[in-house]
């Protein structure tokens, strides 16, 4: 009787659901390769048999072990393509973090995923359920639960052989995600970042030297702003007002150096573009911790510009008005160097402009550290700032009809309320930047401005409508004793801002 009840139902669940994963699997865009290596084929064969056998030890019932696993998996799939259509890469082992993220922030994740996608996910989950319980016995009733052990080990077993095996012949990734996910398929992609994340870290990619300052009698107080999104936009669509960036353009004008910024990362990820600034490193030189370097990489202790700043005697603060915990930057901003954290506890809400705290409100903030170091007397400040008013999801914020046109000479096409949007907290950064320069400016000390974006906004109309930009973004770096002498334009790489910065000062 057992063996009759494994071939009529436990045998055709398992067999049908592998089959149904990669059928799942062919939903992804981009879309992987049918024909791949086989060490592939066995980690995602062993990966499908370990989550059946897992879920059938918990419930005993086959095909609801099929329907629950399959739902994960396609829950992952439809992740991953809204990722691929925001941000132009899918879905990697780093990302399952986000999961977690996404329950504490999420206005910040759900909005790209989709209502609809979330809704068919949960469906799945429902009917998985339902089904599962309502209409399936426990294999229990017919087998008796020493042989629904016994099936589960077996199982077990062999999708354990079958991962061994698939993980001792699989071959190197590349770390360009869209080509690993063609050539390896999903699970042996995810399978060969997390492989990769826990080998141990190679500290001779952590070798960046920064310059040193001049030896002064006063230190220059330093501030850097990590800028959300920013990018000039006018770039994007002429018909933006040239005044929206009229701050910008001025100290552009006075700097000791500006131009176009080649960053980490495009639409988000804004901790791989502020992980190169801090460290000096290439990110595409981190191997599998360039996604993201927080999670592993940043918390081995490594130098960076804070802790050579904070050797040559800085007080290091970090400002960021959203809650310290995101990223976990309040476990690894102290091993990066810097001696305080600034989060969103020390704002209140009428500092917010849309959703988040805004750009003025940071700057006031940081105002308020400058005077009051210069009261005290204190050591030199640097201080990193990374805003947050024009984070996503620009979609979900509210456009007046009058705001359609406001910072605009010509009408932008249809579809570009986001733009309309964009534009109008880009016109707080600028203000910010007007802030931050006056302040600066008025100082009896030495100091020295350093603005970048991050990476630009993800618009995924606007971009349909206007062409989607290189992604690049823009830097300056400008000094209140800097004098008449006529600023460089000179395009970057993020890893090299920082040492440009301290080269600027250290020649005054």
């Amino acid at each position: 009787m057992a063996e009759i009840y494994w071939l009529k139902l436990l045998l055709p669940a398992l067999l049908g659901g592998a089959v149904v994963s990669v059928l799942i699997e062919r939903l992804l865009t981009p879309r992987p390769m049918l024909i791949r290596p086989a060490a592939t084929w066995l980690l995602h064969v062993g990966m499908w048999l370990l989550a059946f056998a897992f879920e059938l030890s918990l419930f005993q019932r086959p095909w609801f072990a099929t329907a629950f696993v399959l739902a994960l998996l396609l829950f992952v799939v439809l992740v991953s393509n809204a990722k691929f259509s925001s941000l132009r890469e899918p879905f990697i082992f780093s990302d399952f973090e986000y999961f977690i993220d996404a329950l504490r922030h999420p206005r910040l994740y759900i909005p790209f995923l989709g209502w609809w996608r979330a809704a068919l996910a949960l469906a799945g989950f429902v009917a998985a359920v339902y089904v599962g319980l309502a209409f399936e016995a426990p294999l229990t009733q017919a087998l008796g639960i020493a042989a629904v052990f016994q099936a589960v080990a077996l199982i077990a077993a062999l999708g354990l052989t079958m991962v061994s095996i698939g993980a001792m012949r699989l071959g190197p990734a590349t770390f360009k995600p869209v080509d690993d996910l063609q050539r390896l398929g999903l699970i042996a992609s995810l399978w060969r970042y997390m492989a990769d994340e826990r080998k141990p870290i190679d500290s001779a990619m952590l070798s960046r030297v920064f310059p040193q300052l001049a030896s002064t009698s006063t230190l220059a107080n330093i501030v850097v702003v990590q800028s959300e999104s920013f990018f000039d936009a006018r770039r994007l669509f002429g018909g933006i007002d040239r005044g929206v960036l009229q701050h910008w353009d001025a100290l552009q004008r006075e700097s000791a150096q500006h131009g176009r910024l080649k960053v980490a990362a495009w639409g988000a990820n804004t901790v791989r573009t502020e992980f190169s600034f801090l460290s000096g490193l290439d990110i595409d030189s981190l191997g599998v911790h360039q996604f993201n370097p927080y999670r592993k990489l940043a918390r081995s202790g490594i130098a960076t510009l804070a802790s050579h700043l904070r050797a040559q005697g800085y007080r290091t603060v970090c400002v960021h008005p959203y809650p310290a915990s995101f990223y976990n930057r309040h476990i690894v901003f102290p091993k990066l160097g810097f001696d305080e954290f600034i989060d969103i506890q020390s704002f209140d809400a009428a500092g917010k402009s849309g959703p988040y705290i805004g750009d003025l409100a940071v700057a006031e903030k940081i105002t308020a550290l400058l005077n009051a170091s210069s009261r005290e007397n204190d050591r030199p400040l640097f201080i990193f700032a990374i805003t947050m008013e024009n984070h996503g999801p620009l979609h979900w914020e509210k456009l007046g009809e009058a705001e359609r046109s406001r910072h605009f000479t010509q009408t932008p096409p249809k579809g570009c309320d986001d733009l309309a949007i964009y534009v109008r907290h880009l016109a707080n950064a600028d203000k910010m930047v007007g802030v931050l320069r006056d302040q600066l400016a008025a100082s009896p000390t030495p100091a020295w401005l350093c603005i970048y974006g991050d990476h630009v906004p993800i618009m995924a109309d606007v971009y349909a409508a206007l062409g989607a930009p290189d992604g690049d973004t823009e830097y300056v770096v400008w000094g209140n004793r800097f004098g008449d002498q006529p600023s460089q334009q000179c395009d970057l790489g993020i890893a090299d801002l920082a040492a440009t910065m301290l080269q600027k000062i250290h020649r005054g």
